[in-house]
């Protein structure tokens, strides 16, 4: 099969090249060297020359509490006019399948837990990353639209926190667990006392490694047809207080750890359930413990070879 990965270069992008190349498909990455997706035109145009039978959508302007709060309206305008253009030009082309990939973040604040797919829009966004969460939301909306307008099999999947090698390490726009490994590395190195981070360290947070997304993809490409998306994730979370100690001991920092509660946590608590998923023959398979481990160490690799996004 010809799949399309948009986003190629990134965190999901390049799992997903890795995994599906791995499964003997014809993988074409896409990246901003490669086609401009912000630019109607110039997608339609490369996705009618390439005629894939897969799109995987995993192009995003995506960052952390901070980015996502300073730029909502680039975090939403990029995000709509990408996913808009490339479900266009997929559509376009009569492309059979298409793969949305979201974010978790679309659900409410104050959300019940764990978060069930039925619970969308069901209550008040997080003010910190709305922008962002919206312009998901939408794209939700538009695979859906597609299904019901031209019959597509079309699907979207909303992952949890993500994390592993090639992630954005750019302490003003990376998530929070790139962030604390480049933070607790680095304060290793140097012996800094201490390490202060934002928030109170109260929240919950459940995370996934980038190739048990990709094994996720996989499975639900091929078994899932339906228009309500899937959540993926573990259905275990931990407190940043708790994750952030899980850093810094691999890291083998062993100053002291402040927090800044004068900045913000974000949503309280958020941990998605995965029944859906798991019921296709999915589970994740790479603990928390082991993933950050790795990341670290690809980190302090890619790191040393300037090859690290930050």
């Amino acid at each position: 099969m010809k799949v399309i990965v948009a986003g190629s270069s990134g965190l999901v992008g390049s799992a997903l090249v890795n995994t599906f190349t791995s499964q003997g498909h014809q993988v074409v990455g896409i990246n901003r060297s490669v086609v401009d997706l912000l630019n109607a035109a110039s997608t339609k145009k490369f996705i009618q020359q390439e005629a894939p039978e897969l799109i995987i959508d995993a192009a995003a302007k995506v960052g952390g509490i901070g980015a996502n709060n300073s730029y909502p309206v680039e975090f939403l305008n990029d995000n709509l006019t990408i996913q808009g253009n490339l479900m266009q030009a997929a559509h376009g082309a009569g492309v059979p399948k298409f793969v949305f990939l979201g974010s978790s973040c679309i659900y409410p604040r104050d959300c019940a837990q764990p978060i069930k797919e039925e619970y969308l829009m069901t209550g008040p966004l997080e003010s910190t990353n709305s922008a962002y969460a919206i312009a998901k939301i939408a794209g939700i909306e538009l695979i859906n639209s597609y299904r019901k307008e031209f019959g597509t099999k079309w699907i979207s999947l909303m992952p949890t926190n993500l994390y592993g090698p090639r992630d954005n390490f750019d302490l003003k726009a990376s998530h929070v667990l790139p962030a604390l490994i480049r933070r607790f590395v680095e304060a290793t190195e140097s012996g800094a006392p201490t390490v202060t981070l934002w928030g109170t360290g109260s929240p919950l947070r459940e995370f996934l490694h980038v190739d048990d997304l990709a094994q996720a993809v996989v499975i639900a490409t091929s078994k899932y047809d339906d228009s309500l998306h899937l959540n993926v994730g573990t259905g275990e979370d931990l407190t940043i207080k708790e994750l952030a100690g899980k850093v810094a001991a691999t890291a083998g920092y062993s100053g002291e750890i402040q927090w800044d509660a004068s900045k913000p946590d974000g949503t309280p608590r958020k941990v998605l359930d995965v029944s859906r998923i798991k019921a296709l023959g999915w589970e994740p398979t790479i603990t928390l413990d082991a993933g950050i481990a790795a990341t670290i160490n690809w980190y302090k690799d890619a790191s040393a070879n300037g090859e690290v996004r930050k």
